[in-house]
């Protein structure tokens, strides 16, 4: 069964986990500072591509956002390429 952790340090820099059992097949790259958080980096293991696998990691870092009242910095490609594919949908977290 998949499962999605955040994992932080001290200096709010971590990562969004998605595991299945105790191989991670994802892993979303972030830093909270303040009321921001920023995405760096979004990567998935080659076996669990096409699985949809980023956007999982994707709606939970938008969850948490949301949760905490952060706007998004979104330095990743992929993240950014989905803000601007859809506006509407993430229009309240985007950091201008």
């Amino acid at each position: 069964m998949e499962k999605i952790e955040l994992a932080l340090n001290k200096n709010g820099r971590g990562y969004f986990l998605l595991k299945e059992a105790a191989e991670t097949l994802g892993e979303m790259e972030i830093g909270i500072l303040e009321n921001e958080l920023t995405v760096f980096h979004t990567e998935v293991i080659p076996k669990a591509e096409g699985k949809g696998i980023a956007k999982k990691l994707l709606s939970e870092m938008v969850d948490y956002s949301r949760k905490n009242n952060l706007k998004v910095r979104a330095l990743c490609p992929f993240v950014r390429a989905q803000f601007n594919r859809h506006p509407e949908e993430y229009s309240d977290i985007i950091k201008k």
